[in-house]
C-alpha cells in the first residue's frame, strides 16, 4: 500500500435498519463510512460536517466498501444485526479506497470470529475473504498499487475488487484521456488478480497470527 494509512474498524450492533423491519426483510446488514482525516493530503481537506454534506467521492467510496463486503458476508447468518465498518484514512498516497476495502475485509473476518466465539452465532457468516488493489499504464508500461504520483500520469487507470477464489465483485477502468485496447484491458485484469492474490495471501498471515489462541 506504499504510504498510504487507513484505520479500519467494526462495530456490530443488535439491530437493523428501520427499512429492513418496515419492508419485513430477514437476516442482518452491512453498511459502511470513509472518512479522510484532513491532514491525510499534502493540502489539508476539510471536514465534510464543515459543508454540511458527505462530498460525491466519499459517498461513491463508502458504497463500494459496503457493496464489496456484502457480497462476501452471509447476511442471514449475521441475523438481525447491523455491522459497521468505519475506513478513516490517516494518510493518502494513492489507494485509498482499495486499501480501505483490503483492510475492512480484515476487519470483518476478525468481528464474525468474535461473533462466533461468544457464541451469537453458530459460525462466522464471512464466506470468503475479499481485497482490491489499483493497475493502470503508465507510459505504455503496465503498473500495480499505483501511488499519488503515478495515478495523476497513468493513461488508464483501475480498481479491481475480487474475492479470495478469484471471483471479481466489481471492476472500475477509464481512460484517462485517452482509451485502451481490449489487450490492455486482458492484462489490468491479469495484473490486478495477481495483486489481488497477493493481498490474500497476506491477509491469510495476519489472520492466522491473530487467531491463534494461548493454550
Amino acid at each position: 500500500m506504499g504510504n498510504t494509512r487507513v484505520i479500519c474498524g467494526v462495530m456490530i450492533e443488535e439491530t437493523v435498519p428501520r427499512w429492513m423491519k418496515e419492508q419485513g426483510v430477514t437476516g442482518g446488514w452491512l453498511t459502511a463510512e470513509y472518512s479522510m482525516l484532513p491532514y491525510s493530503t499534502n493540502t489539508r481537506k476539510p471536514r465534510d460536517i464543515t459543508k454540511g454534506r458527505l462530498d460525491g467521492r466519499s459517498n461513491e467510496i463508502q458504497r463500494l466498501i459496503g457493496r464489496s463486503l456484502r457480497a462476501v458476508v452471509d447476511l442471514e447468518k449475521l441475523g438481525p444485526r447491523t455491522m459497521w465498518i468505519d475506513c478513516d484514512v490517516l494518510q493518502a498516497d494513492g489507494g485509498t479506497r482499495t486499501a480501505a476495502i483490503t483492510g475492512a475485509s480484515l476487519a470483518v473476518a476478525v468481528a464474525c470470529r468474535k461473533l462466533a466465539d461468544e457464541k451469537k452465532i453458530d459460525a462466522p457468516p464471512i464466506r470468503k475473504l475479499v481485497a482490491a488493489v489499483s493497475a493502470g499504464v503508465l507510459a505504455g508500461s503496465p503498473v500495480l498499487d499505483l501511488n499519488y504520483e503515478e495515478d495523476k500520469a497513468v493513461t488508464v487507470d483501475f480498481n479491481l475488487v475480487a474475492t479470495e477464489d478469484g471471483e471479481f465483485v466489481e471492476v472500475q477502468g477509464s481512460g484517462e484521456e485517452s482509451t485502451f485496447s481490449n489487450e490492455q484491458l486482458t492484462e489490468m485484469l491479469a495484473l490486478g488478480r495477481k495483486g489481488i492474490a497477493e493481498l490474500i495471501a497476506a491477509q491469510r498471515a495476519i489472520l492466522a497470527r491473530l487467531m491463534v489462541r494461548p493454550s
